[in-house]
């Protein structure tokens, strides 16, 4: 009898690049994944915002492989990887209910589920046999929002908190940056509809990196969220950029610095412009700490995270 969580693989157009190939018969469209979940790490995650970290820390969970290609993706190596693909390794519906047991025992505050859009029916799948097997923590969706409304409706039952990114909403530094110069469009859609599945501001939280040098593309986005989120979605300015992440070094016009001093209070003024006052704001980061190694057993530093499963491990 055919899974019918599964069926949205058979052609396949759970994002915006319609792919329509037959994942369950194992091809393979821009993702580069079959219909067979993979995950890379799972740990206990403290640097994700203050309500989703609390005490025990965010339980989150890396899914291998991704539908965008993001030039300076601090996750390059679980998220597109080179010459073998994505590292990560096969998980069963019951496999990554096990993980998510582990986090609750661990005492993780939430399940919190990175760079999934692509992989939306299988993980629905875990996540039922998780709910199964009396994992009653709440579900967080962390994405980029490169994804069809379609395929987020099938999350409504299963999703209590949406974490999307709003990249940008400049096509042209989409394509040129994050492979997929339809992304603004995409996006605002996605988050819309985030909003409305969710229905509680504090449920939805959009997320934005400051790209040095590309401040109105940021100026940009926070007029759009203002406009149409501002009362049904908080926002996390994030300051990360790492211009030693993903394959920065290959091309001419990506930002090769952190952010400046100057620009990060520019964009401090760009909230008071457009009134955005709930939300949060990571404190200026000049260094790599943020940038992860996947193939260690914890590939963050310790005070940001504990290591529960990796998929070197035989669990």
């Amino acid at each position: 009898m055919e899974n019918q969580c599964l069926t949205p693989y058979k052609s396949c157009r759970l994002c915006p690049r319609n792919c329509g190939v037959d994942r369950l018969a194992g091809e393979t469209g821009f993702c580069g994944e079959t219909s067979a979940l993979r995950a890379a790490v799972a740990l206990l995650h403290f640097g994700e915002e203050p309500p989703l970290v609390g005490n025990g820390g965010s339980g989150t969970i890396f899914i291998s492989g991704c539908n965008l290609g993001c030039a300076f993706c601090q996750n390059y190596q679980i998220s597109q990887g080179e010459g073998n693909g994505a590292l990560g390794k096969t998980v069963s519906a019951e496999g990554f209910a096990s993980i998510c047991a582990a986090l609750r025992d661990k005492g993780a505050e939430n399940i919190n589920i990175v760079t999934g859009s692509h992989a939306i029916p299988a993980i629905i799948e875990g996540i039922i046999s998780a709910r199964r097997a009396g994992v009653r923590l709440p579900v967080l969706w962390n994405s980029s929002a490169y994804e069809n409304t379609e395929a987020l409706e099938l999350l409504r039952e299963h999703v209590e908190i949406y974490l999307p990114d709003l990249k940008t909403l400049d096509g042209g530094i989409a394509e040129k940056f994050f492979n997929a110069p339809d992304y603004p469009k995409a996006a605002a859609e996605a988050i819309i509809k985030m909003t409305g599945m969710a229905g509680a501001r504090e449920k939805v939280i959009v997320r934005h990196l400051i790209l040095p040098g590309y401040l109105e593309s940021t100026r940009e986005v926070l007029r759009w969220f203002a406009d149409n989120v501002k009362n049904r979605a908080m926002l996390s300015l994030m300051t990360q950029y790492t211009p030693s992440g993903g394959r920065v070094k290959e091309l001419n016009d990506i930002p090769k610095r952190f952010l400046s001093k100057e620009e990060y209070d520019t964009v401090m003024g760009y909230l008071e412009e457009f009134g955005i006052e709930n939300g949060f704001c990571q404190e200026l980061v000049t260094g790599n700490d943020w940038l992860p190694d996947f193939t260690r057993a914890n590939p963050f530093s310790s005070e940001l995270s504990v290591p529960v499963w990796h998929f070197k491990s035989l669990s």
